[in-house]
């Protein structure tokens, strides 16, 4: 669904800025090159509002807080990011690489690609050359109803970790960027209730830039999985409750003092959990930062 709802606005916004310049150009090309570079600035807009938003919340938070340029090129780098996530990855490309469950185990461990709101799974494109490359089985689910409640993708991500065990015969590693950090948690819960050894079905689960208590933004969501993700909200306090204190350690959470979707910045660290802090990244770049996924792909082994 997400994919195609991209691939409407990706195709709307292409039509409209051809449009406005196959009107505009025999009149004026300083005045079509002008549209399109307003299209472009109301782009940066939007990120940059995010990163101010983002800069004056953090103020209060205990993670280190971000000097302007860094900022600057965060903010710079996260505007790239979106479009090619967002306008060319999920929208165009989210099945031009499928899962890889080898036929005969490679003897390296495999791993569960879980996505975030708004995503799919051509978030991880970046990550699957590398993954195969290395031998390690991958399956990259697609989180769907997309504006569903987090517990709905249980069945999912159960799905997903029972073919890559089955093909590697070792339990996977679990990766989640965003809400796909909270999706994991919520199945952990989910088996837990029927498996008193759910936690050793799973190597470990590593969360990139995962709102574990929340984000500032999540107040203006009406989606009930958005809802969820407001700051401190009941399910998130419930899913802590619910969860015994050593299953934290199985978690490894990376977060960023320039996350411009999730902060305050610590709002992503996991109590109890191994905590990664990568200063100067915004939300999309965490998910195909090179050192997020150099350090992620040297713990598979």
């Amino acid at each position: 669904m997400i994919a195609r709802l991209q691939q409407f606005w990706t195709l709307s916004l292409i039509a409209g800025l051809a449009w406005w310049c196959w009107r505009v150009w025999p009149q004026s090309p300083a005045w079509a090159l002008a549209g399109l570079a307003w299209a472009g600035l109301c782009h940066a807009l939007v990120i940059g509002t995010q990163f101010v938003c983002m800069h004056r919340i953090n103020r209060e938070d205990a993670a280190p807080r971000a000097r302007w340029p860094a900022l600057l090129r965060a903010w710079w780098a996260e505007a790239g990011a979106m479009l090619v996530v967002f306008c060319w990855r999920q929208p165009f490309r989210s099945a031009s690489c499928p899962d890889w469950l080898p036929a005969t185990p490679t003897g390296r461990r495999g791993v569960v690609l879980v996505h975030g709101f708004l995503c799919n799974r051509g978030v991880w494109l970046p990550w699957m050359a590398p993954l195969r490359a290395g031998g390690h089985a991958f399956v990259a689910v697609n989180l769907e109803p997309v504006f569903g409640p987090i517990d709905g993708y249980v069945a999912q991500i159960e799905a997903a970790v029972r073919r890559v065990t089955e093909a590697t015969g070792q339990p996977p590693v679990l990766i989640g960027h965003s809400m796909g950090g909270l999706a994991a948690r919520a199945w952990l819960r989910a088996a837990a209730q029927t498996d008193a050894q759910a936690d050793a079905r799973i190597h470990g689960a590593i969360t990139l830039g995962t709102p574990h208590a929340g984000t500032w933004w999540g107040r203006y969501s009406r989606a009930p999985n958005g809802q969820q993700m407001r700051l401190h909200s009941d399910w998130l306090a419930q899913l802590q409750r619910q969860e015994p204190p050593q299953r934290a350690a199985l978690f490894t959470c990376w977060y960023s003092n320039c996350d411009n979707i999730v902060f305050p910045a610590s709002t992503a660290a996991l109590p109890g959990a191994h905590h990664r802090l990568i200063g100067g990244v915004g939300h999309m770049q965490m998910a195909s930062h090179p050192q997020v996924m150099q350090a992620c792909l040297q713990a598979l082994d």
